[in-house]
């Protein structure tokens, strides 16, 4: 007869730890990784480390990185209508969101038409059609 601690007891030496994961980057697809990464780097203030053609890496200090990953014929998301998903979208927080929308817009994101905006955050599109938020 099995006791309720020798059933605890094989339970916990089967469960694995949990080894320990971080994340490293964030990757996004583009048709002109260059590019994407430029307007990243300005729009942040972060590093372009050096690049291949296909493959460029942004560098934020502590803050990480963001990798723009060549897709050949790389359609932009046509968010909010899911005839080609979002697949992901990032979230910037900023001290002043008007100052910030003002940058970013002369160093070429564009607002979503249909995105959903409030007093704390306004939906962007970078250049490559991925969208983007600016939060307060």
């Amino acid at each position: 007869m099995t006791s309720i601690s020798d059933t605890n007891a094989a339970a916990d030496a089967t469960q694995a730890e949990t080894p320990r994961i971080s994340l490293q980057a964030v990757v996004l697809d583009t048709d002109d990784p260059r590019g994407l990464a430029e307007f990243y780097a300005s729009l942040l203030g972060w590093e372009i480390e050096p690049a291949e053609d296909d493959w460029v890496t942004i560098v934020g200090g502590a803050s990480g990185q963001l990798d723009f990953q060549l897709a050949l014929n790389h359609k932009p998301p046509t968010w909010p209508d899911n005839a080609i998903p979002q697949q992901l979208h990032l979230d910037l927080n900023v001290d002043d969101l008007n100052e910030a929308a003002a940058y970013a817009e002369s160093i070429g994101a564009r607002r979503a038409e249909n995105g959903d905006h409030s007093p704390n955050f306004i939906v962007f599109l970078d250049p490559s059609g991925h969208p983007f938020c600016l939060c307060s």
